[in-house]
């Protein structure tokens, strides 16, 4: 199932396989007719989103018009600042989405400029009249008395039947007369066709909206990424934003903001660690120089492995195993600062800096090392992280595992397109009531998308007159609106299988190195078996919580 669209542009390759569910859900947001407020329901306990009110309520917006121009103003906008990596997501399928739905409803835009400019502003008095008729009416509907609806609806009756009366006996003459009662009806033509106009292009938005959600191809075009000619720069500017946000998602760079954990891969849940001292194993002989790289990639080098078993039983996928560059980050920080230098090439931290950072910052501040090793299971729904590091501090050595969960998208972006209904009793059978089906465009809402048409060329004073959406910072897509995924009984089972096999593996490579340098090895072993015998039914904690 593919949805084209009108324009011509390259076809952007999409991935409608169900490994990227929880990117689907995402960018579903992006075509969605919801009040914006009910974004507020996906909120999680660190991170907030922000809907700020604008001036008139008759231009505020939709949660998807707000929701795509807030994603691609703070994704692409120029000197933004940096992102949060989406784990287990596409973040530049959503953005290409964002900006597909963007385009609908500029192309939307523009007809229902026309409309407005022609039945409107030529006949503005009438247009006038007819939008204070509204704008009373919404104040009334909105009051918590029961009979406001009624009084609404009353209310605008009883203008049409004024509006009759008044093209009946119009108190001008003349082309004044003729004028005036244009001003009466062509706003009102010019809804009808509106209505035309907002209904095709709803009906357009919700088939994405539903098929993105069902499984279903649904096409992007984004013609504005592709340089019809040199001297187009803004499409040279979009295509390299689309690329920096590719690069960026690629960083081997992480932050970690206290209680939140490492931002993007969820909170510690879980701590392990084995810290014994560094004995030669013959006390004529000393211990072999060696450093923490060297016990790190020999636990790299195993971990790579975890796939294989002795039993044909299914067991792990293959893992993403991967050294990360860990900055420290305020709690409530409101944004983020990526290392720079001649030691980091697109967001990459080089190998050598990796290393001396393994080997060098153990103590006191700067950047750390943490070898993950990461699942993205459950059709990218649950994200699985532990991270390993090692420590040598006088002469002991430490082997630290956190684990960290990153949970399902929440229900809010999983929710299809339905279908606006009402419940009515029953004309012969009043103790029964029936479902009647509503237009999908009220009188209200082409009203609203008519009017900010004409401004949407200038996002700024439609977000001053509307409001806006303000996305939770530091912002990363996949981490914004994840739940915890203890309440799933089968992702929280998986989160703590992870752990075990995890930590014997990197005990057991460590040890082996520690043995081939001529370190006595029984200590490091009975506390690894401690250890084992402790994670054999681990529960999630909140281990960056300190109880002091």
């Amino acid at each position: 199932m593919s949805f084209g669209t009108e324009w011509d542009g390259p076809q952007v390759p999409v991935s409608g396989d169900g490994q990227q569910a929880a990117t689907a859900a995402l960018a579903s947001a992006a075509y969605r007719d919801d009040q914006v407020d009910k974004i507020k329901e996906a909120d999680n306990e660190w991170h907030q989103s922000t809907v700020k009110p604008g001036r008139m309520r008759l231009f505020r917006p939709n949660l998807g018009e707000a929701f795509s121009r807030a994603v691609v103003d703070r994704m692409l906008g120029p000197g933004r600042k940096p992102l949060i990596q989406s784990f287990g997501s596409e973040p530049q399928f959503v953005v290409e989405h964002c900006l597909a739905a963007n385009n609908i409803r500029r192309e939307r835009d523009n007809r229902l400029t026309a409309v407005t400019v022609l039945c409107g502003l030529l006949f503005l008095p009438g247009l006038i009249a007819w939008l204070l008729v509204f704008q009373l009416r919404a104040f009334v509907a909105k009051r918590d008395d029961k009979r406001a609806g009624t009084l609404a609806t009353v209310l605008l009756l009883g203008v049409a039947v004024l509006a009759v009366l008044f093209l009946i006996r119009t108190p001008f003459s003349g082309f004044w007369a003729w004028y005036a009662r244009a001003a009466v009806v062509l706003p009102v033509i010019g809804w009808y066709v509106a209505k035309v106009i907002c209904e095709r292009t709803a009906k357009d938005l919700r088939a994405r909206w539903d098929g993105l959600l069902s499984g279903s191809s649904v096409g992007i075009k984004v013609p504005e990424a592709v340089p019809r000619g040199p001297n187009q720069t803004a499409a040279d500017a979009l295509r390299e934003s689309l690329a920096r946000l590719t690069a960026e998602q690629q960083s081997n760079s992480v932050f970690y903001a206290g209680p939140k954990g490492i931002l993007g891969m969820g909170t510690r849940w879980g701590s392990w660690q084995l810290a014994e001292d560094l004995v030669p194993a013959d006390p004529a002989r000393e211990i072999h120089p060696f450093r923490s790289w060297d016990v790190i990639r020999a636990i790299h080098d195993q971990l790579t492995l975890l796939e294989r078993g002795p039993l044909n039983t299914g067991g792990f996928p293959k893992p993403s195993v991967k050294h990360w560059i860990v900055t420290p980050i305020a709690e409530k920080a409101g944004a983020v600062s990526r290392p720079e230098g001649t030691d980091v090439e697109a967001f990459q931290v080089k190998p050598h800096a990796i290393q001396e950072i393994c080997n060098k910052q153990q103590f006191g501040k700067g950047d750390r090392h943490y070898l993950g090793v990461q699942w993205t299971l459950w059709d990218g729904q649950l994200v699985i992280t532990m991270m390993i590091t090692v420590t040598v501090l006088h002469e002991t050595l430490r082997i630290e595992v956190t684990g960290h969960a990153l949970g399902p998208v929440n229900g809010l972006f999983w929710s299809k397109p339905e279908a606006p209904t009402k419940e009515v009793t029953k004309t012969f059978k009043p103790w029964e009531t029936r479902k009647v089906n509503l237009p999908l465009m009220t009188t209200d809402e082409v009203v609203r998308l008519a009017v900010r048409a004409p401004l949407t060329w200038y996002p700024p004073l439609l977000n001053w007159l509307g409001g806006s959406l303000g996305l939770p910072e530091p912002f990363g897509l996949r981490h914004a609106w994840a739940d915890q995924p203890w309440r799933h009984r089968f992702m929280a089972d998986d989160a703590l299988r992870a752990a075990t096999p995890v930590l014997r593996v990197v005990h057991s490579a460590a040890i082996k190195v520690l043995a081939e340098h001529g370190v006595d090895t029984d200590k490091f072993g009975s506390r690894s078996s401690a250890l084992s015998g402790a994670i054999q039914d681990p529960s999630p904690k909140k281990a960056d919580l300190y109880d002091a």
